[in-house]
This record gives structure tokens, sequence and C-alpha cells, in this order.
């Protein structure tokens, strides 16, 4: 697949820049391949962002390229990266990977949290679970991406030492611009970013999808 430079990329386009010589890439593309459907029907959250079916693709879809986009940056600041653009793709691809099992549709529409899945230490455990279960394996600067991309919401800030790293740094940033500064983008009319489409489903998701 021929990447186009310099433009909003589709999330099949973004896959093929991870650990091109490694087996995290291949593993990302299964994933995706195998929920699709579920993935392109869920929100990316209940209320506060991409929250409409298929805002979940959208959502991953756009911290990856903001991303990119970000690395871009600071890769011509000329400062030393530790980390490469594959490790800022593949943690933005699996940030939210617990969120289409997460819900249960109600009959009025709305959504609500499954109460084996309310707890954050059970949505980590059960995304551990989950990518366990299609062999990927992090390292420990992806494992801190993960566990910080959020911020650090778990108590363990402190002004003796960093908990997060540098990749979970530029990966918040991702995350932020997207459900923070730009919550309804991919907006569905006069989208500035060239071929940034919404994921859009004719059909409301139904319980057992979610």
């Amino acid at each position: 697949m021929i990447v186009r430079e310099g433009s909003l990329l589709t999330i099949h386009e973004l896959l093929t820049l991870i650990d091109v010589d490694g087996p995290n890439g291949s593993i990302c593309q299964n994933i995706l391949n195998e929920n699709y459907g579920l993935f392109s029907r869920v929100p990316g959250s209940s209320h506060n962002h991409q929250a409409w079916p298929g805002g979940y693709l959208d959502h991953v879809t756009e911290t990856m390229n903001w991303g990119r986009k970000l690395y871009q940056v600071a890769a011509a600041s000329g400062r030393v990266l530790s980390f490469s653009l594959s490790d800022v793709l593949l943690v933005m691809f699996l940030h939210d990977i617990e969120k289409p099992w997460k819900y249960t549709l109600l009959p009025d529409g709305t959504l609500e949290i499954k109460e084996e899945l309310r707890d954050k230490s059970a949505q980590k455990s059960f995304r551990n679970e989950k990518l366990k279960e299609y062999g990927m394996v992090l390292s420990p600067q992806q494992e801190n991406a993960m566990r910080y991309v959020e911020g650090e919401i778990d108590g363990s800030h402190s002004t003796k030492h960093r908990a997060m790293g540098s990749l979970a740094a530029l990966c918040h940033a991702a995350d932020i611009f997207s459900a923070r500064l730009f919550p309804d983008y991919p907006s569905v009319e006069n989208n500035p970013w060239d071929s940034a489409r919404r994921c859009r489903s004719e059909n409301r998701p139904s319980q057992n999808q979610m």
C-alpha cells in the first residue's frame, strides 16, 4: 500500500506503518479485520467525544493521525526522540481497545457501562487479556504509554519522579487533541481535512454487538 504523505490517512494506511519488520503490525490488522463490524458501530464515548455510531473507529483514526502529525513536528525540532512513529501509532490504535466491549445498548438508545467493566482495573485486565488473546507483546515504554495515555490519573503522579514517559506524553497529547480539542470531528460536512469521513452505520448496534 502506498502511504499518502501530507494528508489524513485511513486506518488501513496507518496500520501499514506499525512494526513493519515485526509481528505487531500484522496483529493490529488482524484485530481490525476480525472486529471491524463492531468497531464501526460503537461510539467513541457515551457523551464526551465522537459519541455517534462508529465514533470509536473515528476516534482511533483521529488519534493515530494526530499522533503522526505531532511526531513529525517533534522530529523536525532536531531533538532526540526515544521512540518511533510506529510506537505512537501502535499505542493510539490500542489505547481504547476495551471500549467496544465496555457498553450495553439500552432500549432507549442510551449506553450503559457493563457492571463487570465499571472499574478501571477491570477494564485494564480485560484489555490485557484481549491483547494476550491476539499475541500482542508490548515493550516497557509502550506499556507505560498505554497506562498514561489519558494522563497520570491513577494516583501515580509524584513530585519526585516522572510517571509518564515521553512516548506516553505524545500519545496523551494526540488523545487530548481528538477527545477534547476536536471532539466533534470528523464532521459530517465541510471537513477541513482532506479524506476525513465519519465511519457511518445505517443501524444502531444491537445489544449483542456491544
